[in-house]
């Protein structure tokens, strides 16, 4: 199957998008990383105040390895923010810093679609690990209901790619938002913010595109669509 020129083809369809949008994030990054913040505040104490302004206690902020490595973790109400972003003082990284503090308060406000995926973890580990490779043995023995389960797996994962989406836009809205209305940024900071989130946007759509593309190609594999394949 792997050598079947149409999962070939959704695959290069699913890499151009996806090198596309990283060479999109990076360039953004690298250019905004260039600009100094007007009041020389680093990304860690950006976020710190965003939590103060808006009242959210109890969020501990540490430094985690790597490049863009940036996240919250909800679980333990924990930011983790890459040293570039921790201790940069710049508008690219007070830009990352008020994204992820926006993961923050979506937490602290209970943003429905950010709860649904942290169920739909558990559902999408299963669908990446397992998904396929049931649809592949069910082809391979002639057992079609093993794969319609592969493809209801993976779909499980697809679908918490889409939900990401949702929860990744707002927390950007949130972050421009409270820069904004706290006065953390100027104009052209705020210019820079949201072209650097607007690229990370664009990482999650072509991550949820590429999904849809494979589960519509495993689902025609698994004779779900078009008919049943030999």
């Amino acid at each position: 199957m792997f050598l079947d020129p149409l999962y070939m083809i959704v695959m290069a369809i699913g890499a151009v998008l996806s090198f596309g949008a990283q060479a999109w994030v990076k360039a953004a990054f690298a250019k905004w990383s260039q600009v100094p913040t007007g009041r020389g505040m680093t990304g860690r104490d950006v976020a710190q105040a965003i939590l103060d302004a808006e009242g959210i206690r109890g969020v501990r902020i540490e430094q985690v390895g790597g490049m863009l490595s940036d996240h919250y973790d909800p679980r333990g109400k924990v930011l983790r923010l890459s040293p570039d972003v921790y201790g940069g003082r710049t508008v690219a990284s007070a830009g990352i810093a008020a994204h992820e503090v926006g993961h923050a308060l979506q937490d602290a406000h209970g943003f429905l679609p950010m709860r649904f995926r942290q169920v739909m973890v558990p559902v999408a580990n299963l669908g990446t690990q397992a998904g396929i490779w049931l649809v592949i043995l069910g082809a391979v023995i002639g057992w079609s209901g093993l794969s319609t389960l592969g493809v209801l797996l993976f779909g499980g994962f697809v679908l918490f790619t889409i939900v990401t989406l949702p929860v990744e836009l707002d927390a950007s809205w949130r972050a421009r938002k409270v820069l904004e209305t706290h006065r953390l940024l100027d104009g052209q900071e705020l210019s820079g913010v949201t072209r650097i989130l607007t690229a990370a946007a664009a990482t999650y759509l072509a991550a949820a595109t590429t999904a849809v593309l494979q589960l519509i190609y495993w689902a025609y594999r698994a004779g779900l669509i078009g008919g049943r394949r030999d």
